[in-house]
C-alpha cells in the first residue's frame, strides 16, 4: 500500500520578514503489511547554543545542541550532525527498530585512540573549544568511529542465530516499492578523510532491507567500515540482523586502485572482515507474554 509524502509544516516567518524561523522537516511513511516504515529528514544541528550558553541539563528549554553536549560529553561533535534525521520501522505489535544520530554517537569512545597520525594535531588546532575541554575529557576518538547497530525496543527478542541473510535473494531484480537514504552524521576530519554514518531502507514485495553503514577513511592511513544489515521476509515473525566490521591499513591495499577508496560502495567489500555477528530479532506478540 503506497502512501504519499506528508506535507511539510508551514514556514513561520520572523518579525523582520527575512525568512522562516525554522526550516521545514521532510517526512514520509510507507505501510507494508503490519509494518510502518517512516523517516524524518531535516537540517544539521546548530553549532552555537541559541540560549547563550545558559542551558541547564534536563530543563525543557534546553537547546538541541546542549542536549547533545550534555548527553554525550564529547569535546566536539562531527561537523555535520543531522539531529532530526530518523528512520523508524514499527510493527503493529509495538516492536520498533530505529536509527538516529544521538544513539549512534553514544558509541564513540572517550578514551585514548590508538590511531596516531599528523591530522589529529591539526584537528585539535582547528577546534580550539576541544582543547579547552582537555581537562574534562582527556581522550577522544576524533574519527567518531561507532559500532552503533540500531536502537531496538523490548518488543523484540534478540538472540544469536545460525541463520544468514540471503544476499543472492536480495540481488534478484524486484520492484522497489519504497526507498530512502539518510545521512545521520558526517565529518571530513579536517580535510584528511571522512567519517560518515548513513542508513538506507528498501521495501520490495518480498520484504524490506536496511543497511546502516559507518564508513571511515583516514587518507593514506586507514579504511574502516561497520555495516549492519537487516532483512525481513514477508510472512516471517522475525528480522535477521548481520553486523560486519571491516578494516585495513592503506599499506595493505596496494593492490587496489586508490580511486576506489573514496566510494564506500566500491571499497567496503574489498576490506578484510575483522568481526561478524549474526542475530535474530523475533517479534514478541501480546499473546506470547
Amino acid at each position: 500500500m503506497a502512501t504519499t509524502a506528508a506535507k511539510a509544516p508551514p514556514q513561520v516567518t520572523g518579525a523582520d520578514d527575512l525568512g522562516p524561523v525554522r526550516l521545514p522537516v521532510d517526512r514520509e511513511t510507507y505501510q507494508f503489511d503490519d509494518w510502518t516504515i517512516g523517516y524524518t529528514k531535516s537540517h544539521i544541528l546548530k553549532s552555537i547554543c541559541i540560549n547563550g550558553d545558559t542551558c541547564v541539563a534536563g530543563e525543557p528549554d534546553c537547546c538541541e545542541l546542549c542536549v547533545y553536549n550534555f548527553t554525550l560529553e564529547l569535546p566536539h561533535l562531527p561537523d555535520m550532525v543531522f539531529h532530526r534525521n530518523l528512520l523508524r520501522v514499527s510493527h503493529s505489535s509495538g516492536a520498533t527498530l530505529e536509527f538516529n544520530p544521538l544513539d549512534a554517537l553514544k558509541f564513540v569512545r572517550n578514551e585514548k585512540l590508538d590511531l596516531v597520525v599528523a591530522c589529529s594535531d591539526e584537528w585539535r588546532e582547528s577546534r580550539p573549544e576541544a582543547a579547552q575541554t582537555a581537562d574534562k575529557v582527556k581522550h577522544f576518538d576524533w574519527t567518531f568511529s561507532t559500532e552503533y547497530a540500531g536502537t531496538v525496543n523490548d518488543r523484540f527478542r534478540v538472540e544469536p542465530t545460525e541463520q544468514r541473510i540471503d544476499m543472492f535473494k536480495l540481488m534478484r531484480k524486484e520492484e522497489i516499492l519504497f526507498y530512502h537514504n539518510l545521512t545521520l552524521f558526517e565529518d571530513e576530519l579536517h580535510d584528511h578523510g571522512i567519517s560518515l554514518l548513513s542508513v538506507k531502507v528498501r521495501v520490495m514485495p518480498s520484504g524490506f532491507y536496511i543497511l546502516l553503514r559507518f564508513f571511515l577513511r583516514v587518507d593514506n592511513v586507514l579504511l574502516r567500515s561497520n555495516d549492519t544489515r537487516f532483512h525481513y521476509e514477508k510472512g516471517n515473525d522475525y528480522v535477521l540482523k548481520e553486523f560486519t566490521h571491516r578494516e585495513a591499513k592503506v599499506e595493505q591495499l596496494k593492490h587496489i586502485p586508490p580511486a576506489l577508496f573514496t566510494n564506500p560502495d566500491h571499497i567496503v567489500d574489498k576490506l578484510p572482515v575483522v568481526r561478524k555477528v549474526n542475530e535474530k530479532l523475533t517479534i514478541i506478540k501480546p499473546e506470547q507474554e
